[in-house]
């Protein structure tokens, strides 16, 4: 164990928010398991030990299938924020079995490689089209162009939701999210309390529309299972929509215009990756694990464990850093270099174990389709100004992508 006082270690630092890949390599060389006291987090930058973590069932995204918030030592949330929690804590990425296993089988159903291999179609229409948009337009803003609207629409789609009220969507999930950051500013909690009572409300609307007239999309399926051991609760069925809106889309998002990013700054890279469309797979893994979106993932410890020594005791939050152990020399060749042609790459920005990302093979899907369009249709795609980084450190992005087509 170490303490980290001396260390560039900062996540409200824009420097290190900006590049915190030098921060990671020091903490890594510092130990397996170090405490960080602003957060009161156990941090583990390392790939073995972040993927075994990952996999432990003595961790748990939640603790209270098993403890009050007095018995595991822990404040329980203010008042204020219970909408926010109460959507939160019903969706499966904050369960443990059983109920964890009984929501993720029945959403699986609609991410099965058949259904997914169905979507292809219209990921690759939509794509073309956002795509073929901004070369007509000579260019313009990768995230807000294609970035954005392309996973919101695909998740949108799936779940039912009528086009003409999509737009509040982005919105609503970059407030929520915004909980997830560390220490979340009382100003960010009161919006992610808004979004979360307003697009519940909608849900919850949606939800009583589609029990009366049911389509073909994944709420009319949900609402369908008659399986007892399936069954939903209505604040399941909500929690279940926005965690598929919010995951489905936040990480492609920001894998796209991380990607491009890297892209433009490696430009060796993108002249293979030009002369060879056949990279593109190969591309989008490294990619995703060259500029990480999601960069910290929490876990409780249930029962206590021992890192390298060291004793975590239960009630503490495991910090289990993707970004570090993505960059980690004992499993990635020279990890700091951009290589579109990397084959042995396992890295673990779609999680692992029980929560390991159940849209990871649609993420790929849309990842690819508009990489495949901007390759195609705009091959002179060139960055028009420099990006500036969002402030968030946990999900990773863009404030924007300004690019040109020549």
């Amino acid at each position: 164990m170490s303490a980290l006082s001396d260390l560039a270690f900062d996540p409200w630092d824009p420097a290190f928010v900006a590049d915190p890949y030098p921060a990671y390599a020091e903490l890594r060389a510092r130990g397996r398991v170090l405490y960080y006291e602003p957060t009161d987090q156990w941090l583990v930058p390392h790939h073995a030990d972040v993927s075994a973590l990952l996999r432990d069932r003595g961790l748990g995204r939640t603790y209270q299938h098993r403890f009050t918030h007095e018995e595991f030592g822990r404040t329980a949330p203010p008042p204020e924020h219970e909408p926010f929690h109460v959507l939160n804590d019903h969706g499966m990425l904050d369960l443990e079995p059983p109920d964890h296993t009984r929501i993720r089988r029945l959403v699986s159903k609609a991410f099965t490689p058949r259904t997914v291999e169905r979507l292809k179609p219209y990921v690759h229409r939509l794509a073309n089209e956002l795509v073929s948009a901004l070369v007509e337009a000579g260019g313009g803003d990768l995230l807000t162009d294609v970035a954005e609207p392309l996973p919101v629409a695909v998740i949108a789609e799936m779940l039912g939701i009528p086009e003409a009220d999509r737009a509040p969507l982005r919105p609503w999930s970059a407030d929520i999210c915004g909980m997830y950051e560390l220490n979340p500013s009382e100003e960010a909690a009161e919006n992610a309390v808004r979004a979360s009572v307003e697009f519940s409300d909608y849900l919850r609307e949606l939800i009583a529309e589609r029990r009366k007239e049911p389509g073909e999309d994944l709420i009319s399926g949900l609402i369908a299972a008659h399986d007892e051991d399936d069954r939903l609760t209505e604040q399941e069925m909500i929690s279940t929509a926005v965690l598929l809106l919010n995951a489905g889309h936040e990480a492609t998002v920001n894998a796209t215009v991380n990607g491009w990013w890297a892209l433009f700054r490696s430009p060796d890279q993108l002249a293979a990756l030009r002369a060879d469309h056949s990279l593109v797979p190969s591309a989008i893994e490294e990619l995703m694990r060259y500029d990480t979106p999601l960069q910290l993932f929490e876990r409780w410890v249930l029962d206590e464990i021992e890192i390298d020594g060291t004793t975590i005791p239960r009630g503490a939050e495991i910090a289990m850093l993707f970004g570090s152990a993505n960059h980690d020399p004992a499993v990635f060749t020279d990890p700091g270099r951009l290589d579109l042609t990397r084959r042995d790459n396992p890295h673990i920005s779609f999680s692992a174990g029980i929560h390991y990302c159940i849209g990871a093979p649609l993420a790929r899907i849309e990842l690819a389709a508009s990489m495949t369009a901007l390759l195609e249709r705009a091959p002179t795609l060139a960055l028009a100004a420099e990006p500036q980084r969002k402030p968030n450190f946990v999900i990773r992005g863009l404030e924007g992508l300004d690019v040109v087509v020549r």
